[in-house]
């Protein structure tokens, strides 16, 4: 019956039997107002609120145009998908035995959803990206997705922080509170460069997972991770970030192995960032380091090629020849052969 009446029952009768089944959407016109300019409930099915919410975002949805080399890339304050899962997630998890409603604060800069109830037992701020879905509602997870307006039922917050982190915005912000709990998406582009690398990388080497945005986020803002902290902000087991780190070293080559347990990028991913001082001193220890992998590569090995130095290293082509020319000018190699053909040997 309850069912029912979410998805198809009329307004009258929703306000008589489900009061609580209400979604407010509240419009600000400044960031931290708290007064709000706009106001609407809506006491009415699950769907018919969707669409109109869902259509009300669409046309204040911007748009942001970024420079990708010869082409612009249309970059929307929000995700579609990533605002729909967040509205829909908050749906699906509310607690209908509570008498507040859901509440929608559109802001110029940033959208809150708070939803009543608690997070499901066992899930917190630490492990909502990976933790098994465990929608409070189940039925009604299962009608949306049958409906087609999810693509799996869950919790989709995989999807929010991996389409959020990927085109350079901020990560989404979630907030507990004893019988609530808000999620914070805001819309300013806080780093392009991370967009750009992010949107080559994929066209080149295929679709990253969250685990790899997340890690690759986090070196991108602090330089180089450890084993045990690319496990933290990717919420998964040790041994899975073990298998997550060696994907994005020895198959997509965007991070290499300082020592045992820490990692950054390699020095063909530096060159895609703009320079600076500290992206320069990790490119002089990065040459340093190269020197002893190539010598110790052919004290095992009778040659090697540039091909070689690109993937051992980690370098551009255009790095790769640089420091084997330094290592020629030095006296550490010889060349032999030409253009394709050229190997390079110990002296």
């Amino acid at each position: 019956m309850t069912l029912t009446l979410l998805f198809v029952g009329k307004k009258e009768s929703i306000v008589r039997h489900l009061p609580q089944a209400e979604i407010i959407l509240l419009t600000y016109n400044n960031d931290g107002q708290t007064e709000y300019n706009k106001r609407l409930e809506l006491k009415v099915p699950l769907i018919s609120a969707v669409d109109r919410i869902q259509q009300i975002f669409e046309d204040r949805n911007s748009i942001q145009n970024i420079q990708m080399g010869l082409f612009k890339l249309e970059v929307y304050d929000y995700p579609t998908n990533v605002f729909q899962e967040a509205l829909l997630n908050a749906i699906a998890h509310r607690d209908y035995e509570s008498t507040s409603s859901i509440i929608i604060k559109y802001y110029p800069s940033e959208i809150i959803i708070e939803n009543p109830g608690s997070f499901p037992l066992g899930i917190d701020s630490n492990n909502i990206i990976t933790h098994p879905s465990a929608p409070r509602n189940k039925l009604i997870a299962e009608t949306l997705q049958r409906l087609k307006y999810v693509q799996r039922s869950g919790q989709g917050v995989d999807i929010i922080f991996k389409d959020m982190l990927s085109l350079g915005k901020s990560a989404p912000e979630y907030k507990l509170y004893t019988e609530a709990v808000s999620l914070t998406l805001r819309s300013s582009l806080e780093d392009i460069e991370f967009l750009r690398f992010i949107n080559k990388e994929t066209e080149e080497n295929g679709d990253f997972s969250v685990s790899e945005i997340c890690i690759l986020k986090y070196v991108k803002m602090n330089k180089i991770i450890s084993l045990s902290k690319a496990a933290e902000v990717a919420q998964i087991t040790t041994q899975s970030a073990t298998n997550v780190l060696n994907v994005l070293c020895k198959k997509k080559n965007i991070l290499q192995r300082e020592n045992r347990n820490r990692y950054m990028f390699t020095h063909r991913v530096y060159e895609s960032f703009d320079d600076n001082i500290e992206y320069t001193k990790d490119k002089d220890f990065d040459e340093i380091q190269a020197k002893t992998m190539i010598i110790d590569y052919l004290s095992k090995n009778t040659f090697m090629t540039r091909a070689d130095v690109e993937r051992l290293c980690g370098f551009s082509s255009t790095s790769s020849k640089r420091i084997l020319k330094k290592l020629r000018e030095d006296g550490t190699l010889i060349l032999e052969g030409k253009s394709r053909s050229s190997i390079y040997k110990l002296k």
